[in-house]
């Protein structure tokens, strides 16, 4: 406002000016006059410049200081604010770490408690393995106990040998306790039939053995990493597997009641494994003829078998079924004959048909064609009368 004054004044000193150049020249002025109105329009202009210049510069200064008091109550009114703002947000920060601390607080307690109780159920499953592991481990220590005799492994052999027959094999086709040595009293556990000339049979002796005190020596020298111990092992191993095959080489074997070879059977894969790797079987199947078998074998051989005696069964059933051939060759034979006689019948008959419809067809059409007119009434009645007189005669 005060600008605006200043800005005024100066322009009405200028118009005052102009005023005075304006007006016409009078002859009673001399020059001083003149002079003197210059200087005093000039002391008018500089005083009125002063005054401009000191009020401009009052009106910059109060406008610097009103810029001055606005920026100042701009600025208090932004630190106000910004303390106020960075209050609020100090205020939600806390509420924030509080929710996030109390959230985080019970996801902790919930993850906690759901490991503990987890760790709890697996310790106690630990526990009832624990319990588990010490009835196996009674269990395997009765086990031991009773392998320990001589007549129980035979036996677990024996049962395991036969389940494996009677799954494979149907049971007439192999027997239990069989004397396959005429007059001996010593009976293989297992013996398949085998068919022989003509209708006799041929046994092959299945026997199972199981030495577990050796193969436990030998897993024992395994696990200590002693070779000398090792050594020592597989030679009883060695030694007690031969003795089996000869024993049943002696005792099972008589050709041609049975086959010239037996199958040993071993209840373990790990021990037919041992027994094949270090070259037994192939030295029982040369010095004895004995055929070692584990498991896996066993199935393996009784299903060949199977096919074998499949194979005889249809070799068998060929010479029926040549006999059959036979038989209907010669009822073919006569049922040609007889087909050959019907054919000469059906020949005959139709020959008597064929002059039965052509030389009798047409004796009646003749007849027939002189019905075909009407006679005239004389002689209609000359029929009439002798029809009854043909009566009469009658």
């Amino acid at each position: 406002m005060e600008i605006a004054t200043l800005i005024l004044a100066a322009l009405a000193c200028i118009f005052s000016l102009l005023a005075l150049l304006r007006r016409p020249p009078q002859s009673d002025l001399s020059g001083e006059d003149l002079e003197k109105v210059r200087q005093d329009l000039l002391a008018e202009i500089r005083q009125t410049r002063q005054e401009l210049s000191g009020r401009v510069m009052a009106g910059m200064q109060a406008g610097a200081n009103q810029t001055e008091q606005k920026l100042e109550s701009i600025r208090t009114t932004m630190e106000v604010r910004l303390n106020s703002m960075q209050a609020s947000n100090d205020r939600r920060l806390n509420e924030m770490r509080q929710t996030v601390d109390e959230k985080l607080q019970k996801t902790l307690e919930d993850k906690l408690q759901k490991s503990f109780g987890l760790v709890s159920q697996q310790l106690e499953m630990v526990y009832k393995g624990l319990g588990e592991m010490r009835t196996l481990a009674a269990g395997v220590g009765d086990l031991k106990k009773v392998l320990s005799n001589v007549k129980t492994r035979g036996i677990l052999g024996e049962i395991q040998l036969g389940a494996i027959l009677n799954e494979i094999l149907a049971p007439e086709q192999f027997a239990e306790n069989v004397a396959t040595v005429p007059g001996s009293s010593d009976r293989v556990e297992f013996a398949l039939r085998l068919p022989g000339d003509g209708d006799g049979q041929v046994w092959l002796p299945i026997d199972a053995k199981f030495p577990s005190d050796a193969y436990s020596a030998l897993l024992a020298a395994y696990d200590l990493g002693d070779r000398a111990a090792v050594e020592t092992a597989a030679k009883e191993l060695d030694k007690r597997i031969r003795s089996f095959g000869k024993d049943i080489h002696d005792k099972y074997i008589a050709p041609p009641h049975t086959t010239d070879f037996g199958v040993m059977f071993l209840p373990v894969e790990g021990l037919y494994a041992e027994v094949v790797r270090r070259g037994i079987a192939e030295r029982l199947q040369r010095e004895y003829k004995i055929v070692v078998a584990g498991p896996t074998t066993m199935a393996a051989l009784l299903n060949s078998l199977q096919m074998g005696f499949r194979t005889l069964a249809i070799q068998k059933r060929s010479s029926e079924v040549w006999k059959v051939l036979a038989s209907v060759k010669a009822e073919f034979d006569t049922f040609g004959q007889a087909l050959a006689q019907a054919q000469n019948r059906l020949n005959q008959a139709s020959h008597e048909l064929e002059n039965l419809v052509g030389v009798r067809t047409r004796q009646i059409q003749r007849k027939l064609r002189q019905v075909t007119e009407l006679p005239a009434d004389s002689d209609v009645a000359a029929m009439l009368g002798q029809d009854s007189l043909e009566e009469n005669e009658s």
